[in-house]
């Protein structure tokens, strides 16, 4: 069997040295840099001839350039012998997985072929945006979810009284329901829209058995926080006691947080995919038991 290493990223320094201490696996020697004007190099430091590398690496922003080091080293281990499997904890551009208006690229469709190009033969990601991309990928790729990890956080950490569990809309609805699952609590799903051409999002008034609970509003990603906030004021309108928001990867764009708090929604909680501030919850054991899975 091949010897395995981690190779932990720039975009996942830390969880992928936790990846590593948890597989009892060493870690790369190898250097990420970064010049002046944005380009970036990789550097090997001992030979990976043979080796099975786990490389560690979310695709956050700043996306284009992480996911550039990403293929980079991909590349530069593959040509040197070395068989690549990609942990990419946050995976850019899979909300782009179909033509949603005529004329638009599926990107991540792209983002597949240049894995494949650059030698990754093999993709772990956490909760992709939607099922349906991972048939775009033409090498073994496997979503691992962070459901259970964060139902466990906000069990242990939140002591929630009988909360309600709200999807924001209809495409998060099957996680949002595990969640529910999980958690042994009441799940509601409301129905969101969006301008493909603005992005603004409206949520559908409809009548919610929400007065006086706790709301645990789940999804994949809070980017903007449109979704998060429209679905908070729709809950809060009739009567929900508190709004909360709980997703795996958290993007926080822009002003995201400030319109998250300017809508009472509180607290705010992510996983490790995307190191931050609201970052609570550490999905390095759901990657971990997953790798342990697999054989060259």
């Amino acid at each position: 069997m091949a010897e395995k290493l981690v190779l932990a990223g720039p975009a996942s320094e830390e969880l992928g040295r936790s990846v590593a201490e948890k597989l009892g696996l060493p870690l790369l020697g190898a250097e990420f840099k970064v010049f002046p004007d944005g380009e970036s190099k990789f550097t090997v430091t001992e030979k990976v001839s043979g080796k099975s590398i786990l490389l560690v690496q979310s695709t956050h922003a700043p996306v284009d350039q992480h996911l550039f080091q990403l293929l980079l080293a991909s590349h530069q281990l593959s040509e040197e012998g070395a068989k690549v499997t990609a942990v990419v904890p946050y995976l850019a551009y899979a909300r782009q997985d179909k033509e949603f208006l005529p004329g638009e690229g599926v990107t991540l469709g792209v983002i597949a072929h240049l894995m494949r190009s650059m030698g990754v033969r093999r993709l772990v990601t956490v909760d992709i945006h939607s099922a349906e991309g991972l048939a775009l990928f033409s090498f073994p790729t496997y979503s691992v979810s962070a459901v259970p990890s964060l139902v466990n956080y906000v069990k242990e950490k939140l002591e929630l009284k009988d909360p309600v569990v709200i999807s924001p809309d209809f495409g998060g609805s099957k996680r949002t329901e595990a969640f529910a699952q999980l958690y042994g609590a009441k799940f509601l799903q409301l129905s969101k829209t969006r301008d493909r051409t603005t992005g603004d999002v409206s949520v559908k008034e409809s009548k919610l058995e929400v007065e006086g609970k706790e709301v645990v509003i789940v999804d994949d990603i809070i980017s903007t926080g449109g979704t998060v906030r429209a679905a908070a004021e729709a809950v809060l309108k009739q009567g929900a006691r508190k709004a909360l928001a709980v997703c795996v990867h958290g993007l926080f764009v822009g002003d995201a947080i400030q319109r998250l708090e300017d809508a009472s929604v509180e607290p705010i909680v992510s996983t490790n995919t995307v190191p931050g501030k609201y970052s609570k919850v550490d999905v390095a054991d759901a990657l971990a038991s997953h790798l342990r899975t697999l054989e060259e």
